[in-house]
């Protein structure tokens, strides 16, 4: 008989969120920080800094969202490195929208 063995992964929530011209950082309600280059989320790369700043927490902390530019970031995808996921065409369809 196989015996399988799962692990659970307690993922941190985050408690604030700081985008600047090139960094999104994220504080986590354990006390770290998760700094990543912006242009890993091209939507927020290319957005006004009031844009930038309108975001909320989604899942008691477990994502960020940005209503005017329709952008969700789960922190899971933030502590494994993962950049955004977009296609180009999705982008740019995006970018020609804003007019």
């Amino acid at each position: 008989m196989l015996t399988v063995s799962t692990i659970e992964i307690d993922v941190p929530l985050a408690v604030d969120v700081v985008v600047s011209e090139d960094t999104l950082s994220v504080d986590l309600r354990d006390g770290r920080s998760i700094l990543v280059p912006l242009a890993w989320y091209p939507r927020l790369a290319n957005s006004s800094l009031a844009e930038r700043t309108n975001w909320r927490l989604i899942g008691r902390g477990e994502g960020i969202h940005w209503e005017d530019l329709d952008e969700d970031i789960s922190l899971l995808g933030l502590l494994e490195g993962r950049p955004s996921g977009e296609s180009q065409a999705s982008f740019q369809r995006w970018l020609e929208s804003r007019g």
